[in-house]
């Protein structure tokens, strides 16, 4: 009788394409996949440590599966990700329930831990970083009519808040022909839309060229005639050039809309996070964007009550978001993270002041992006079908400008021609509820 295997993968969608590699090798190794880990022998949870709420959800989760063994529903518990990159030792220690942590660079070691956990040995394996695959087959886990596609991994930024560096190790370009292959082939398979990720995806091919290959390896999915949305995430805005905009306005099937974390806008604060720019740099290239880019949607993040961040400083970056009326935001609190530059600095905020700060920003974006609204009342837009809602008896997907599971929805009723999940279709916009619009087929 084969094991089965079953995981949950948190955070990121970089770490999703790892679990969807790990389960690809696990089901090459014979074992049996499962979609409940309720119903598996071997529970592995992918989890993520980037910042306190995520470390959070994924010790929840961890717990939650020591529940299920106790009471025999499961019998091995294996722990992949950032987390057991990051506490290593520390995870078995706390949680001596647990039959295996692994590194990322133990991932290609997958099929080998998981039958050592259902023989009842126990595994910590903690290989070097780089030995994280960045090619190979794997099982994907979202729908069928889109794909993340990653083209990097690690990070050489070195931002002053960040752990990345420290889990995921130095900045790694993928091949580019692998990920070309890659696109084709699940192109065929009926992906209609590509979502291109990497920690820093504007610096991809900086270690194997000398410089950014972005924009070639754009042109180049571009040329694959059954690809037909691609989506560009995680643009540092300094290295947002004048060669990658003009890709983005002439190519077609480039998606006009552009992920750029800008972190903050005060120049004293954005140096304290080891970030280039200021106000008026980014202020400059958002209208750079809007100009050469008719109709572009910037989706950005920022951080609140980063160490020393002041009331005048968090003002202005309050007054840069009322400026930009930026079409997708996101907002965080500062987060301190143990071992990184920031979290030894000086003049820690308090923690009721970052939240504080953080839902200003958030209700100043709802009331920004409400209003954006407005502009597609009576519109013809093409929306991607993602399901429909028995409650509200309605169907619902996205548009050009919403990225799946961050941004919002479009609700609309189909008299005629019932659309099928995956069909590219027009509504024409008749309402809006807070962010998300409401149409008709």
């Amino acid at each position: 009788m084969s094991i089965r295997v079953g995981m949950i993968s948190l955070g990121c969608a970089k770490n999703r394409v790892d679990g969807e590699m790990m389960l690809y090798t696990l089901r090459e190794a014979g074992f049996e996949l499962v979609q409940n880990v309720e119903h598996s022998d071997v529970a592995i949870i992918n989890t993520c440590g980037f910042i306190e709420d995520a470390k959070q959800e994924s010790i929840d989760e961890i717990l939650e599966l020591v529940r299920m063994k106790k009471e025999g529903i499961i019998k091995a518990i294996v722990v992949t990700g950032c987390l057991a990159e990051r506490y290593k030792s520390e995870v078995m220690k706390e949680l001596y329930e647990v039959d295996a942590v692994v590194g990322i660079g133990g991932n290609v070691d997958i099929a080998e831990v998981v039958s050592n956990a259902a023989g009842k040995v126990k595994t910590e394996l903690f290989p070097e970083k780089d030995k994280l695959p960045l090619c190979g087959g794997r099982i994907r886990s979202t729908p069928f009519y889109y794909s993340y596609l990653k083209i990097a991994e690690g990070c050489d930024n070195h931002c002053t808040y960040c752990a990345i560096p420290m889990i995921r190790g130095k900045f790694r370009s993928r091949p580019m022909e692998d990920i070309l292959n890659e696109a084709r082939e699940l192109s065929e398979k009926g992906v209609k839309e590509f979502i291109i990720i990497a920690q820093d995806t504007s610096r991809y091919g900086e270690d194997l060229c000398g410089k950014s290959m972005l924009p070639e390896l754009l042109r180049k999915l571009c040329a694959i005639e059954k690809l037909q949305y691609i989506r560009v995430l995680y643009c540092y805005p300094e290295r947002i050039t004048d060669e990658l905009i003009d890709v983005f306005a002439s190519e077609p099937k480039i998606l006009k809309y552009i992920d750029i974390p800008m972190q903050h806008c005060n120049g004293r604060i954005l140096k304290l996070m080891n970030r280039k720019g200021d106000r008026k740099s980014l202020t400059g290239l958002v209208n750079r964007l809007r100009e050469r880019i008719p109709g572009v949607t910037i989706r950005t993040t920022f951080m609140t009550g980063f160490p020393s961040e002041t009331e005048e400083e968090f003002e202005e970056l309050s007054e840069f978001v009322g400026e930009m009326r930026f079409e997708r935001m996101g907002c965080f609190a500062y987060s301190v993270e143990e071992d990184t530059p920031a979290a030894r600095m000086k003049e820690q905020i308090d923690e009721d002041v970052k939240r504080r700060r953080q839902e200003i920003i958030m209700e100043q974006q709802g009331r920004i992006m409400a209003e954006n609204t407005h502009k597609y009342i009576n519109k013809k837009i093409k929306v991607l079908v993602e399901g429909y809602n028995r409650d509200d008896k309605c169907f619902y997907g996205r548009s050009a400008a919403d990225a799946p599971e961050v941004d919002c929805r479009v609700y609309f009723i189909a008299d005629s021609a019932v659309p099928r999940i995956g069909d590219i279709i027009d509504v024409t916009i008749t309402d809006s509820l807070d962010c998300d619009l409401m149409g008709e087929a």
